[in-house]
Formats: structure tokens, sequence, C-alpha cells
């Protein structure tokens, strides 16, 4: 049976040398190998051929620590390490970048364990880049039950539970779902829509909390998809979209449904979406400070950030260019 040396057997192979046993005994005193005992007085004795365990263990670890090093692909390859910088600093997770690398297949494979890893003993100025484990869904809303919901005129909008069954397969592009994501002073918020199979979302900023200025704002956002990329709208129970969603429905061209109040998880995509977002602007932010080039420098981001869900293509690929998740694209 095969027996690996470990430091305690080097040092009794060092005693069995120096009290004159021969490789024959040793390996038999050892339960090795006459080879394995010739090849490891070979590999670690001084050189004037003098074997003792204490340093013949040392060159065996030095060894393996070059050994390794040579492997290690991250710390020897200069082009990876830059794409890999380039992708972090786009805020792209370990787990993406490993994904988009073995898509696209310009690099060496490497997992996402090992850019971990690489960070935090070679690079740890990169920590700061590394998105914070837990962020997503920090912002959400508490849940609630349908129990809380108030009577109100049901004739005028649609309900989750009354849209076509096959939104929730994500087999078809063109059913999206929003929110707004409010503001340091609750009256400058972000109007976030974000179409459910490719991930693809919008992001515009929203002055004044009215249904006049979303329905602006929407139909403004709206304008240039094609129609063929719209087919449903769901949203929550905004005030600011007003109690009836018919002329909603005209202006953005797509059938609007409604979630049932505090049920925020009837609308993932878009509590996923908003998470996203909240990574740049955290909860707190003054929008009124912020830019349109700014808003529009995130909705391009994360619109062109691979994602696990969609065997690591962006949602720009999917939506726009009509590549299938399901298959590499070539």
């Amino acid at each position: 049976m095969y027996k690996q040396f470990s430091r305690e057997t080097r040092i009794e192979l060092a005693v069995l040398i120096r009290a004159g046993h021969s490789f024959k005994e040793c390996a038999a005193e050892l339960g090795m190998m006459k080879s394995s005992v010739t090849r490891e007085v070979s590999r670690n004795a001084d050189e004037h051929g003098r074997y003792t365990g204490a340093a013949a263990h040392r060159r065996h670890c030095e060894r393996r620590t070059r050994a390794k090093l040579r492997s290690l692909k991250i710390q020897n390859d200069p082009f990876l390490r830059r794409y890999i910088r380039r992708r972090l600093a786009k805020r792209d997770s370990p787990e993406q970048i490993a994904g988009r690398i073995a898509l696209e297949g310009k690099y060496r494979t490497v997992s996402h364990e090992s850019i971990y890893k690489w960070i935090f003993n070679a690079a740890p100025e990169l920590k700061q880049k590394l998105r914070r484990i837990g962020a997503k869904g920090k912002y959400r809303r508490k849940r609630g039950t349908k129990k809380r919901e108030k009577e109100r005129d049901e004739g005028k909008i649609k309900r989750i539970d009354t849209r076509p069954a096959i939104v929730e397969t994500r087999e078809r592009i063109g059913d999206w779902e929003g929110d707004t994501i409010i503001g340091k002073d609750r009256l400058r918020r972000l109007t976030t829509s974000v179409e459910r199979k490719s991930g693809y979302g919008l992001i515009a900023k929203l002055t004044a909390v009215s249904m006049a200025a979303m329905h602006e704002v929407l139909g403004r956002q709206f304008k240039d998809i094609p129609k063929k990329k719209k087919h449903t709208y769901t949203y929550d129970n905004g005030t600011e979209l007003g109690q009836e969603d018919g002329m909603l429905e005209r202006i953005i061209g797509m059938e609007v449904y409604r979630a049932y109040p505090y049920h925020s998880w009837e609308r993932g995509s878009n509590e996923n979406w908003n998470g996203l977002i909240r990574d740049f602007f955290p909860k707190g932010t003054d929008f009124a400070t912020i830019a349109d080039e700014e808003i529009k420098r995130v909705e391009k981001n994360l619109n062109h950030r691979p994602r696990k869900r969609l065997n690591y293509l962006t949602p720009h690929e999917v939506f726009v260019l009509g590549m299938e998740p399901g298959a590499v694209q070539t």
C-alpha cells in the first residue's frame, strides 16, 4: 500500500540510515517500498548527500510551495489580473467574473474561490471593490399579509394573480416590474423598471411624487422599446400611480397589474434590481445632488454586468442582442 512520508517518518528514516541500515531494511521497517525510500533520500538529501529528517522535510515543503506558486493562475498571468481588476471596478462579483471568463474563453478558467483568495492574500486593496455580502434585500419592506389590505375599488386595477400564466415562467421577453426608490427627502425618487427574463433595467429620476410625473417618465422610457418587448407591467401600490391604471396602459402600451400591499416579494425581479441600484446609491442618498448622467452610468453598468442565472451573459446581451442564456454564444 502506498504511504507518503511525513516529518516523523523522515526523522525515523534518518535515524535508521545513521544506524547503518540499508534502504531495503529501512523500507521494511517503515512499511514502504524500497523505491520510495531511495527516491526520498535522492530528493531531499543535502548537497553532500547527507540525509537528516528535519532538513529533508523543510526541503520537501519548500519545493511544494514553489510548485504551488507556479500553478497559481492569477499570480502568474498579468493579463488575467488586469481583467479581474477591471471587472471588480465595475462592481462585478468574483462569481460573475469567473463565469464570464469561462464564457468568453480568452483566459484560463479560474474559480471564484481562487479570485477571493487572490484578493485577500495578494491584493487586499481590492477588498473595497467587493460588494457587501448580505446587502441584497436590506432595504425591502416588511412583509405583510392580504389581511392588511384595505377595501378599495378593485374595478379600476388588475391584481397580480390575474396576470397571464406565462409571466411566471420567464419564457418570453416583455414582462416588466416597476417601483420607486425613495431619496433622502422622500420627495425626489428614482423610478425603476426591470424586464423579468433578461434582467434588463431602466432607471430615471422622478422630481415630483405625482401620477402625472410618473406617467411622463414611464412614457418617455418605454417610447423606444419595441412593441414585441412590451407585454405586461407589474407595479406596487404606490400613490404616485394613482388609483386606476387605464391611462398608464395607453401611455406605455402594456397591460398593467398591481401587486398586493406589503407583498414586495411578488415583484422579486424588481426588488433585486433595486438592491443592485442601492449598491451605488445607498439609503439616505439625496437624489437632488445626483446628475442624470450618473444615473445613466449606473444603468449601463448593471445592464452590462454578467448574471449567473443568464449563464453569465449580460442583460444587454439577452434583451437587446437576443442571445439565449441556455446556450453559450460564439
